[in-house]
């Protein structure tokens, strides 16, 4: 098929609805106005994959920028059910492009390439549907910060993960963020003051990654996790989800049940909610509508 090439959001956003349009519950559809980064959605998942391995898939400005419009797009799009985010070659990623830190170039870039990775994390935090993470290689520094963001990471046993900014002198200040927040700190500190990676399996036992599967059950593995959330009602996983997210940040516990009451109740007002709860009742596979 022919790829054209968009060159602003608004573009790019055109191009989807008529997409969604005319969309074939059967077919991926292509998406592809991207140098570094390429992106298909079939049956509203889109497959975000990180496409430089020559440079280890590291997070330079402009691959940053390519995530930013991505998630910025798949955050409206109305029918986005869930996110997977991979990456070709042998690292997930190596974190920031240290090309673009050094002295030659300004401090005003330095600033953007921190504030821009800012503003991806902040979408991430604001997608409405689950993103899964598929992890194969290396997750470094912002790499690391990438995948602690998601909801659901898949790792190969061969993975790794570090924050190894210290081994150069700069810590890794804003991987920290994620990283503390994903693990307990005890663990987070050996990897921020060392520079030392975990294993997948460490990153299991600490919560880092949700799964540990050999190289060669990766990729079924997380189509299982990707198929799963892709079968059920999709007000009812945004519903979930954004719930989720808001009681995890709630002080009192107590305040969390309440609204938690709360959410279950309008739960249950849903469409898709009656239909399952009937499904069960009469023994058979729910038919949710999305309604």
């Amino acid at each position: 098929m022919a790829v054209t090439v968009y060159r602003n959001f608004s573009q790019i956003t055109k191009c989807l609805h008529s997409f969604q349009r005319g969309f074939s519950s059967s077919a991926a559809t292509q998406l592809e106005p991207f140098k570094l980064i390429k992106l298909a959605n079939k049956n509203g998942v889109y497959n975000v994959q990180l496409d430089s391995p020559s440079t280890r898939n590291a997070l330079s400005l402009e691959m940053l920028n390519e995530l930013c419009t991505t998630f910025k797009m798949v955050n409206e799009a109305k029918d986005s059910r869930c996110v997977l985010l991979s990456s070709t070659g042998k690292v997930f990623s190596a974190g920031h492009n240290l090309k673009e830190l050094t002295k030659d170039t300004p401090e005003t870039h330095h600033g953007l390439v921190f504030s821009t990775c800012t503003s991806l994390m902040k979408l991430l935090l604001d997608c409405p549907v689950p993103i899964v993470a598929k992890v194969d290689g290396i997750a470094a520094a912002a790499g690391c910060q990438l995948i602690a963001m998601c909801d659901i990471v898949v790792a190969s046993s061969n993975s790794m993960f570090s924050t190894p900014g210290v081994n150069l002198g700069l810590f890794c200040s804003t991987p920290g963020v994620a990283v503390a927040r994903s693990i307990p700190m005890k663990l987070a500190s050996y990897m921020l003051y060392t520079g030392l990676p975990i294993s997948a399996e460490e990153a299991l036992k600490a919560g880092l990654v949700s799964r540990v599967v050999k190289a060669e059950q990766l990729e079924s593995e997380t189509q299982k996790v990707i198929e799963s959330i892709r079968e059920k009602s999709l007000p009812v996983i945004r519903l979930g989800k954004q719930f989720l997210q808001r009681q995890i940040k709630m002080d009192d516990i107590m305040e969390a049940y309440k609204e938690g009451e709360s959410v279950m109740v309008s739960n249950l007002q849903l469409y898709d909610t009656q239909e399952g709860l009937q499904s069960f009742s009469e023994k058979r596979k729910p038919q949710f509508q999305d309604k």
